[in-house]
């Protein structure tokens, strides 16, 4: 296998039914020239490797909007043609976030570092608590903040370090299982939010309630990481989602799994579990099932409800560890499950898959990727089958380029 980035290999594939990010398309060819996509339905170049897909469909490699992730999740995700992973918190260095971007192995990553929260707050509650050095850690070196100074000044911290947008928490723990949990002020939220933006970073924040996603709109968040699920929305909740221009990454699979919903049926199709190992087959098999009292119903009436308001939505799964707590999730795998939620929940197939390309590029601001068009990365997933007509059909993966690099 070829790790890294490479020129002057041009690739034509042909006869697939092409979906380019936003809409199917009439052309029946696509070249790519190393590592970019160079004509779409032109003569196929003299010297060309074809491709006939003839029966097969082919899309922009996905993108997965929330995940805490590693260099093993990385890999696992391309596998399920995931060619972009955006994290949500975590530890990587400037020079793990360049190898990263010049191997064709694993997925890209972009990521906010570690995010802002309050001293106690989540997520450090799903640290290993028997575990002595893990406890110092959290009470004296987990990054915490108590204070609006104190916000600022690890909102320009991890700027510095290389993040690509910013991340906060407002998690009282009420819908995760730890009710009580500490959380951030108004003023020191609305610090950190001024900071990003004076640096032109976007903002992510953690919302498990309709209560805390109240206080993240009007303190000027940019986007909500999670769909708010302890109560239906007010009509004017969702208006002023909308008029604020928010955009919201549902993570309908934690959901699910909060709700006691297990993917044991994930597990065990065929396209899965030949490409994840016994650990993670294992806890996509189990529940997370800390709010039972969940109903997923309810939370598609309130992800209709922002579709026909506007709200631009945005797929991501939010996985991270092979943890009990944690269950029902898997690196890439959980990504096809959320697009299958988003269709249950009354999108179109193509709204879905403008989920996980397009969208995420845009709202992001990742001009090479999310498009099948001329200039754009050759990061391409080639399916059997139709996923316009049945959704499932994006883990039927007959192939997977990164950067025009073939997995």
């Amino acid at each position: 296998m070829n790790n890294k980035i490479t020129t002057n290999q041009i690739t034509a594939i042909t006869n697939a039914k092409i979906f380019d990010g936003e809409n199917i398309i009439d052309a029946k060819s696509v070249v790519f020239n190393g590592m970019y996509i160079q004509a779409i339905g032109d003569e196929i170049p003299k010297g060309a490797t074809v491709i006939n897909a003839k029966g097969k469909t082919l899309l922009p490699g996905l993108i997965d909007s929330h995940v805490h992730t590693d260099m093993d999740g990385l890999r696992d995700a391309l596998k399920f043609g995931i060619t972009t992973e955006l994290e949500m918190q975590g530890h990587w260095t400037a020079k793990q976030r360049k190898e990263i971007a010049e191997r064709m192995d694993i997925a890209d990553l972009r990521s906010p570092g570690m995010g802002v929260t309050a001293k106690g707050g989540h997520p450090t509650q799903y640290m290993n608590a028997k575990n002595l050095l893990f406890r110092l850690y959290i009470h004296f070196f987990f990054p915490a903040v108590k204070t609006p100074k104190e916000a600022v000044k690890h909102v320009k911290k991890e700027i510095a370090k290389g993040a690509d947008y910013v991340k906060i928490f407002i998690e009282d723990g009420t819908c995760v299982g730890y009710p009580g949990l500490p959380v951030i002020d108004d003023e020191t939220m609305r610090a950190a939010i001024s900071e990003a933006h004076r640096h032109n970073k976007l903002t992510v924040i953690h919302v498990t309630t309709a209560e805390a996603t109240e206080r993240a709109i009007n303190a000027g968040i940019d986007c909500l990481g999670h769909l708010f699920f302890d109560r239906a929305p007010s009509k004017q909740l969702i208006a002023d989602i909308a008029k604020s221009g928010v955009f919201i990454i549902p993570t309908l699979t934690v959901l699910s799994t909060a709700f006691g919903n297990d993917a044991a049926w994930l597990a065990n199709d065929e396209r899965v579990s030949s490409k994840l190992d016994k650990k993670w087959l294992e806890s996509l098999s189990r529940s997370a099932n800390v709010y039972p009292q969940g109903c997923l119903e309810e939370a598609y009436a309130t992800i209709r409800a922002l579709r026909d308001a506007g709200v631009d939505i945005l797929a991501g799964c939010d996985v991270s560890e092979p943890m009990p707590i944690l269950g029902g999730l898997a690196h890439g795998a959980s990504l096809h499950h959320e697009l299958q939620l988003l269709v249950a929940a009354g999108l179109t197939t193509i709204e879905a898959l403008r989920a996980a390309t397009s969208t995420p590029a845009r709202r992001f601001g990742l001009a090479d990727r999310g498009r099948i068009i001329p200039g754009a990365r050759a990061d391409l997933l080639l399916v059997d089958g139709d996923p316009l007509t049945n959704i499932s059909d994006t883990l039927s993966i007959s192939a997977v380029w990164r950067g025009g690099v073939r997995l």
